[in-house]
């Protein structure tokens, strides 16, 4: 089983570290509404088999939304959907709506799943990622609510992002737990500190696998003027190569294996993904910029290049 490789989200139109102009060819602030204008999911999906959902963390999509993802889309392609923001920060949730968040229950897991049911008909639902803060510490009140939110999505693969150590810490506690419901722990890269989550990028269950890159930020992990500052760091070929060989090694021991690039400033994870799927010897498919091969001079010779296409306009 070869390793699914995508970044975490395609649309970043905007900030500093926007995707226009870089990876799609269209400059910052063109406009989305013109008819026939250009198709961000459609030519992301030239280059890549899958891609981690982000803004399903914000707000839960409508199914018609997500069956225009799946029509726009290439037969085979998988989306892996983050959990909406309810289920695994409340406090977040609280702050941006107003509303109450321990009034969660099974009318929202439901909501979430009409969500995705398109996704699922058409064959193209990857997994479901839930991302823990890393104020979530492995405590009674935790894992009693963990164990429900398992058990709540268990039909759908499930992976489980837990950043606190005190989940390391009980090693055999924390795997039994999501072993129990066959959900994955997701495999992160990111900054550590003292109370950061310790891993082995192995896996714990036998149906899937999980890995996800935030970049090497440590200076502005928690202190950065904007958020996307946080994901402005770019893996260096010998950094990736240890990376690779372990979600590698994953793949051929589960049924399927899901990498993503989180690292979004101005599509380093795209530059990342794509010297990813060569090292693991994939082709890299699509036609990329000459200006993202100009800004990531290490993948030329490697990728084709796209002809200009001066009117594009985004959608």
């Amino acid at each position: 089983m070869s390793v699914r490789v995508g970044t975490s989200g395609w649309s970043y139109p905007t900030g500093r570290g926007a995707w226009n102009g870089i990876f799609y060819p269209v400059p910052a602030g063109a406009s989305r509404k013109k008819k026939g204008a250009f198709d961000e999911l459609t030519f992301y999906a030239e280059h890549f088999d899958t891609v981690e959902v982000n803004s399903s963390f914000y707000g839960v999509p409508t199914p018609q939304t997500t069956e225009r993802w799946a029509e726009r889309t290439p037969a085979g392609f998988e989306f892996s959907l983050k959990l909406y923001r309810k289920f695994t920060h409340p406090e977040m949730f609280a702050k941006a709506t107003g509303a109450d968040p321990s009034a969660l229950g099974d009318k929202d897991v439901d909501e979430f799943r009409r969500a995705i049911d398109p996704l699922a008909r058409a064959g193209k639902l990857g997994a479901l990622l839930a991302q823990f803060p890393a104020s979530f510490k492995n405590e009674g009140n935790n894992r009693g609510y963990l164990e429900w939110l398992l058990g709540a999505f268990k039909q759908y693969p499930l992976a489980v992002e837990l950043r606190h150590r005190s989940f390391s810490d009980d090693p055999q506690g924390t795997l039994a737990l999501l072993g129990e419901f066959g959900a994955a722990l997701a495999q992160i890269d990111e900054p550590k500190f003292r109370l950061s989550i310790r891993q082995t990028l192995l896996p714990n269950v036998r149906t899937f696998y999980y890995m996800r890159l935030h970049g090497r930020n440590a200076e502005q992990w928690w202190r950065h003027d904007k958020s996307e500052d946080r994901y402005n760091y770019l893996y260096t070929a010998d950094e990736l190569q240890p990376i690779v060989e372990a979600a590698d090694a994953a793949s051929r021991h589960v049924k399927k294996a899901y990498l993503y690039t989180n690292n979004h400033f101005s599509a380093k994870s795209v530059a990342n993904a794509a010297t990813i799927k060569q090292k693991l010897g994939q082709p890299l498919d699509g036609e990329y910029p000459e200006e993202f091969v100009d800004r990531y001079p290490e993948l030329k010779g490697l990728v084709r290049i796209l002809p200009p296409r001066p009117s594009d306009t985004l959608v």
